[in-house]
């Protein structure tokens, strides 16, 4: 069973490593400073399909097949799936395996979804329920865009506060047979609310949920910054990841050196008019499969704290002047000899 070092850090007994990964991003995302690390490319924002929400589908579909690929497993050997996405019921995950007999489990964590089907995922394989399991998610900028503010053909203006939704997917195969990345630990945060109530400041939102969890996770596993690679959040773009690293220094604790935020790798904000940079489910998985894992496998990084961050919104309690509540999950990833 999993080891309990505090309220939120755990440690796995059994050793869960990342047998596989994949991922696919559209055009904008190929632009950016990791465009070239990307398992696929779909220029198209529908991907062939009739609308934008089976196009989702099929970057899901299309990330999976290139993680089960990477780790030499068929779909029918997994055990569990857990996948979610930023969609009312969590349609894209749903419709992405409806034609499969593999156990599912459907998550709803907005943009934290990727750290959370991950525990949840490791969390069957430490129980023994199962020895092979996957998780992914995904955003696409057309269909969050349609549920949260507009749709596109609306042309409304973006403030700079605002992210841009990634489309794209990211999944991860876990299992015991010994790789390059082994999953130590992680933890469950904790839902927060600064009173944000500006839906295109989301980062201002999500921002203390990963700082808190940062925190108590130094804490409980007695370690500090420096002993990091990089601690990695996504994705609280420009705003949320200064309130990280301000508050962080007011409270004693340096992430100067090694933390990066997701929404700021995956854009050139300057470049490509981005604003306060990437947000969405698909950010967190795309970086973490295309940027984190790949250099973990190469030696390059050993030691790295994943968070994905999320804001618990909806249309309906923005538009009854409700505030924002947020919350971040972490993974604790380790390179080893494969």
């Amino acid at each position: 069973m999993a080891i309990k070092k505090g309220r939120y850090a755990f440690e796995f007994e059994k050793k869960i490593y990342i047998n596989g990964y994949g991922n696919i991003a559209g055009a904008k995302e190929q632009q950016g400073p990791l465009g070239k690390l990307f398992d696929q490319i779909e220029p198209d924002l529908y991907c062939g399909k009739k609308t934008m929400e089976q196009a989702e589908v099929y970057l899901q579909q299309t990330a999976l097949q290139n993680a089960l690929k990477r780790a030499g497993v068929k779909r029918e050997e997994l055990d569990l799936v857990g996948a979610g996405d930023l969609l009312n019921q969590c349609i894209s995950s749903a419709y992405s395996f409806r034609d499969s007999n593999v156990p599912y489990i459907g998550l709803y964590g907005a943009c934290s979804t990727m750290a959370l089907s991950t525990l949840i995922a490791a969390l069957s394989l430490e129980a023994g329920v199962s020895k092979k399991a996957a998780a992914f998610t995904s955003s696409h900028f057309g269909t969050a865009e349609r549920q949260y503010r507009f749709p596109l053909e609306y042309g409304g203006q973006r403030p700079p506060a605002a992210q841009h939704t990634v489309t794209a997917s990211g999944a991860v195969i876990l299992g015991d047979q010994k790789s390059a990345i082994r999953l130590h630990g992680g933890a469950f945060g904790s839902i927060q609310d600064p009173g944000v109530t500006d839906q295109n400041n989301m980062g201002g939102a999500m921002a203390p949920a990963a700082l808190k969890l940062i925190l108590d996770y130094l804490r409980e596993t007695k370690t500090k910054p420096s002993d990091y690679d990089l601690i990695l959040t996504g994705d609280l773009g420009a705003i949320g990841a200064e309130v990280v690293v301000d508050l962080a220094q007011k409270g004693g604790v340096d992430l100067h050196r090694n933390y990066q935020d997701c929404g700021l790798l995956i854009y050139d904000r300057q470049k490509q008019d981005m604003h306060a940079g990437g947000s969405g489910c698909g950010c967190s998985a795309a970086v973490l499969t295309a940027y984190v894992l790949p250099q973990m496998e190469q030696g390059k990084l050993k030691n790295v704290l994943f968070l994905s961050t999320g804001a618990l919104m909806s249309p309906l309690s923005i538009m009854q002047g409700e505030s924002i509540p947020s919350i971040a999950h972490l993974i604790h990833l380790k390179g080893e000899k494969a």
